[in-house]
């Protein structure tokens, strides 16, 4: 099965960073302007999710979520998160080292979309 979420080495160096910091973490990838739209990365736990958040799958063992509004945009992309240099957003826990992490996404093959249909639909944050 295709994973909707994959994360780049960059990211990965980074998160690995961060849970020897803060312990075990989780993402929620929001839909918005700015910032708003960034991948915010919480200690685990720290983010309330609920009905209304999809689980994409993990990074690193981390959790992703995204909300089910930006997730019925993005269902036919897979989302792969990055780490650049930067100030990050908000209470996102990379914000003091120097880099953010961020969102690129490539649409999925016809294939891929196939498969995943087929899987129906990820779980959402209150299932999980």
């Amino acid at each position: 099965m295709v994973p909707r979420v994959l994360s780049t080495p960059a990211a990965d160096g980074l998160i690995d960073r961060l849970i020897e910091m803060h312990g075990a973490l989780m993402f929620h990838q929001s839909g918005g302007c700015c910032d708003g739209s960034a991948p915010m990365c919480y200690p685990a736990g720290e983010f309330k999710v609920g009905a209304q958040d999809v689980l994409l799958g993990h990074i690193k063992g981390c959790p992703v979520y995204i909300g089910a509004a930006q997730f019925d945009y993005w269902q036919h992309t897979q989302l792969i998160i990055d780490a650049v240099p930067g100030r990050g957003a908000g209470f996102s826990l990379e914000a003091p080292e120097g880099m953010r992490f961020l969102t690129r996404s490539r649409v999925f093959s016809d294939e891929e979309a196939e498969a995943l249909a087929a899987a129906g639909p990820p779980p959402r944050g209150d299932a999980v």
